[in-house]
């Protein structure tokens, strides 16, 4: 008896026509569902950059409050700083007592005005062009 009438047609497997049919198939749906999920991870990133930058911000309020300037670095938020104050420092303010990098792993940037009154915290953003918030 030949091997082929042992098995019915529902039992052989599947051709290598079939098999090519599925993988043009799960090759469109990539093509059209794999652009929107990148746009969706910048937007993310994004949504994190907004986030860490109003965390920082905070920190930078309750580190105010406390010395009664701005600091000099973002180190000091994480780091006890020398100076006539430093027995006034209540840090880390920062949760985790590490300063984060920005999604696109870049550091962020920060300045205080002269008198100490005011700040600006920048993030180089995807694309280089800067991301800023200032406060006072």
């Amino acid at each position: 008896m030949p091997a082929s009438s042992l098995f019915s047609r529902s039992q052989r497997g599947i051709t290598l026509i079939e098999l090519l049919v599925v993988m043009v198939i799960l090759g469109l749906l990539a093509a059209l569902v794999g652009p929107r999920l990148f746009g969706k991870v910048e937007q993310s990133k994004l949504q994190i950059n907004k986030t860490q930058m109003s965390l920082l911000e905070e920190a930078l309020d309750r580190y105010r409050l406390d010395m009664g300037t701005y600091p000099d670095s973002l180190e000091d938020l994480v780091k006890r700083p020398g100076g006539e104050n430093s027995d006034r420092w209540e840090g880390s303010y920062l949760k985790k007592g590490v300063l984060p990098r920005d999604p696109w792993n870049h550091e962020y940037t920060y300045s205080a005005g002269e008198d100490k009154r005011s700040y600006c915290l920048e993030s180089k953003g995807p694309d280089g062009n800067a991301i800023k918030e200032c406060g006072s």
